[in-house]
């Protein structure tokens, strides 16, 4: 029997509460040092959902798993015409003040580095760099059989070309890019081969029970030992992938500090969980810093 993939978490009643102040957060990052960890939270200000909070894709959607892309031609189709129509809307988020107070804290030199369990690439559109993309990205595609990779912009380009007229209406779009449509409305879309052998096109993306490239694991492990404090921006932590490094920095006794407005399954081990909007809340830590966002001078406090 096939096992799905961790889609939920139930907080217990003993965890202990949020709080509203985010001065922990700017104490923390006044030291430096700091490694930002972020989640689908820090996108929804951009118009992207996330899985699990108030009105969540996941109350309505299943992602789609590695077993079910990989096993099955009709996912496969379902799939890219539900992601080349959520492209059009996901291509379009632009960053909001929580990437960009990141990004700023960033040229602060105030962070050690940034790992995002994002696919949308708004923290590099906001100015961070050297982001580690743990679950990949939607901007590349990828040939399961020889493993090249080809821009997203392009394989739009050929889907458009190979059908030409497919504009059905969403009933929403999700934190993966998947816009949600009903089977009448995905019909015969025609999906695309790899133009340099034919083989499976795939996002560069982790899908649910796929596993995160080793590799790329142990870099973001070095990046907590390298680090004076994590700091967890808008994950539930319910999967293991986010969940693994913040035991980790807890273990190696570094403070592990979390904004988000619902609890999450690091709460445990976190000094504060600050149950505050994402973007108002950096942009109040960045002001208490004295650090200019978009541009504006800010003013020490």
């Amino acid at each position: 029997m096939r096992m799905r993939p961790t889609l939920s978490w139930t907080p217990p009643e003993d965890l202990p509460p949020g709080t509203a102040d985010p001065e922990p957060v700017a104490d923390a990052l006044s030291t430096g040092g700091v490694l930002v960890l972020s989640g689908a939270g820090i996108s929804t200000e951009s118009g992207i959902p996330d899985y699990r909070g108030e009105g969540g894709s996941l109350s309505r959607h299943t992602p789609m798993t590695y077993q079910d892309f990989t096993g099955s031609a009709q996912a496969r189709r379902r799939y890219w015409a539900r992601s080349h129509l959520g492209w059009r809307t996901f291509g379009r988020a632009r960053p909001n003040a929580g990437h960009r107070a990141v990004a700023a804290f960033g040229r602060h030199d105030l962070l050690s580095g940034v790992i995002t369990q994002n696919v949308d690439g708004l923290h590099q559109a906001a100015g961070s760099e050297d982001v580690v993309e743990l679950h990949g990205s939607l901007a590349r595609v990828v040939c399961l059989a020889c493993g090249a990779f080809s821009p997203r912009g392009e394989l739009a380009r050929r889907l458009e070309e190979a059908n030409p007229g497919f504009d059905p209406v969403a009933a929403g779009i999700n934190p993966d890019g998947d816009a949600d449509l009903t089977d009448a409305q995905v019909g015969d879309f025609r999906v695309v081969s790899c133009t340099s052998c034919g083989g499976i096109l795939k996002p560069d993306v982790v899908f649910f029970g796929e596993a995160v490239p080793p590799p790329r694991v142990e870099h973001c492990r070095e990046l907590v030992r390298e680090s004076a404090s994590l700091l967890v921006l808008g994950s539930s932590l319910t999967v293991m992938s986010g969940l693994r490094f913040v035991r980790q920095a807890a273990e190696a006794g570094k403070p592990v500090l979390i904004v988000n407005l619902e609890p999450t399954r690091g709460d445990r081990h976190a000094v504060t969980r600050v149950a505050l909007p994402l973007g108002a809340a950096l942009t109040t830590v960045a002001e208490r810093l004295g650090i200019a966002v978009d541009g504006q001078a800010a003013v020490r406090r």
